[in-house]
């Protein structure tokens, strides 16, 4: 697995990518699959540019180059903020998942946290009720803070919500050496 910054021209299949292992009936050839949760868009085009634009921002690619092109697996975002880095968008192609590609793709992205922006720890928000999402992070280190943000609840672009219960729980994970 090779990781690289995404430029505007991965922004296509980084759509196709994070929506697929996220939503729809094809997310649930995964375990991430938000699809009982959420329906419509995890991602969209306007605002993975945005994202690839901004200083600060880095969306880190998982590319395969065991074939003759290599393929995209998987992506993670993460975002300066203040001393700490904030990570969000971990996704692995869902018949890819279960084989550890996850854990490594989080460790790339710990360290590229750490080498690039000598951030001294890592956050992220993970929806309540995805209790194996959580217990999983929770595996690799990150702690809940008991702090919880409410989920954008009429904005399309993160998703339209089958229930009127969603809340965001923050973890987080010390990572600076």
């Amino acid at each position: 697995m090779i990781t690289r910054p995404a430029t505007p021209a991965d922004v296509p299949a980084l759509v196709a990518l994070v929506n697929s292992a996220y939503r729809g009936e094809a997310s649930r050839a995964g375990w991430t699959t938000e699809a009982d949760l959420l329906d419509g868009q995890r991602v969209d085009a306007d605002g993975l540019t945005a994202d690839v634009a901004t200083p600060g921002v880095v969306v880190l690619l998982a590319e395969q180059h065991d074939e003759p092109t290599p393929a995209l697996i998987g992506c993670v975002k993460l975002h300066r903020q203040g001393s700490h880095c904030v990570l969000g968008m971990l996704t692995i192609r869902p018949t890819a998942q279960g084989a550890g590609l996850g854990s490594r793709l989080l460790e790339a992205a710990e360290r590229w946290a750490v080498t690039h922006w000598s951030a001294p720890s890592v956050h992220l928000t993970v929806i309540a009720q995805r209790s194996e999402l959580i217990a999983w992070y929770e595996r690799r280190g990150y702690e809940r803070t008991g702090e919880q943000r409410p989920f954008p609840y009429g904005d399309a672009r993160f998703g339209l919500p089958r229930r009127d219960d969603l809340v965001f729980d923050v973890l987080r994970k010390v990572v600076s050496p």
